[in-house]
């Protein structure tokens, strides 16, 4: 009787042999699964724990860059509701011109614009591809939020030195009122 049960079933009839394979690769992929030897079960348990404290490290990675995304895309959405709420109505045909990095740019204003933008009561900022008026309170929440988006505040003094002189016309004093 050294046959195995499975061999005498096979003998009998009571099991067809597909399914009599079938039943052994099960078997194969579970003792394969379970790990053979306790020596590398210890290393395969220790290549598991690596493996998976890499993909956390990963995933926490990656949640903390999706994190910071949504967070500036809130900010983005939050700047621009500040100044769509807030922005002054431009109905001038008066030319105004500043500066966006070393580009000239000109707004169309008021003359009763004129003058809130020269003391810094009006800040012009970027909104898209286009630029708006905005009171200091507005523009200073836009600050907070985005700063690299307020393009012109004379208050504040954008074009500059540290002592409030531009640099290499120390002897000369421009007009608040100047129209290029």
């Amino acid at each position: 009787m050294s046959t195995s049960l499975q061999d005498q079933l096979l003998k009998a009839g009571l099991v067809k042999k597909a399914k009599a394979q079938q039943v052994a690769h099960q078997k194969s992929k579970r003792r394969k699964r379970a790990g053979g030897s306790a020596g590398t079960t210890d290393e395969a348990k220790a290549r598991q724990q690596r493996a998976a404290a890499e993909k956390a490290e990963r995933d926490r990675k990656l949640a903390a860059e999706r994190n910071a995304r949504a967070r500036e895309r809130e900010l983005q959405a939050q700047v621009r509701q500040i100044i769509e709420a807030n922005r002054v109505e431009r109905t001038g045909d008066v030319p105004y011109a500043f500066t966006d990095g070393r580009v000239v740019r000109k707004l169309r204003i008021d003359e009763t614009h004129r003058r809130p933008l020269a003391s810094g009561a009006l800040i012009v900022v970027r909104l898209g591809s286009g630029y708006e008026l905005l009171p200091r309170a507005a523009a200073e929440r836009v600050r907070e939020r985005a700063p690299e988006l307020i393009v012109l505040d004379h208050a504040a003094g954008g074009d500059t030195g540290d002592d409030g002189v531009i640099e290499g016309y120390e002897g000369y004093e421009i007009p608040d009122d100047l129209t290029w």
